[in-house]
């Protein structure tokens, strides 16, 4: 589900009343686990966190002018996703993810590319969410980004 709005607050009032606490606590959760320097705005439509272009000015090299996109989080019609960069640059990172969640929740993991798909709110895994969001500094992920654009 897409939502025209402009900030953060705007989107979550926007939400179905049953993902509003759910879309809220993983918010939280980001927020107060993400390392310093990313930056939460609306991009895509989503709650997103990037790297600002004060700290990147080379920015997102498929658009122009824009930040760096690093996570992002969305309430979707059948699902809740969370789209994280790093897992998709990083196989050690995507490994060590997957292997946790198996051990933490009792259901399968639904993940594409960077897309972690929640589908029962009940089974989100806050505690490894926050290792997750702990795991890459914005330097680590603009490291990581250029080598991944300068292999293609």
């Amino acid at each position: 589900m897409q939502y025209e709005v402009n900030t953060v607050e705007e989107y979550i009032a926007a939400l179905p009343d049953n993902r509003k606490p759910v879309i809220g606590k993983l918010r939280e959760v980001i927020v107060a686990n993400l390392p310093e320097g990313f930056a939460e705005q609306i991009a895509y439509r989503m709650i997103s966190y990037v790297v600002p272009l004060s700290r990147y000015p080379q920015g997102y090299h498929a658009k122009k002018g824009e930040s760096l996109p690093f996570l992002s989080l969305a309430s979707q019609k059948s699902h809740i996703a969370l789209y994280h960069m790093g897992l998709y640059q990083n196989k050690e990172l995507e490994t060590w993810f997957a292997s946790e969640y198996a051990q933490r929740v009792p259901t399968k993991l639904d993940m594409g590319k960077s897309c972690i798909r929640f589908k029962n709110p009940e089974h989100i895994p806050y505690e490894l969410i926050a290792e997750l969001c702990q795991k890459i500094t914005v330097d680590n992920y603009i490291q990581s980004y250029e080598r991944a654009i300068n292999r293609s």
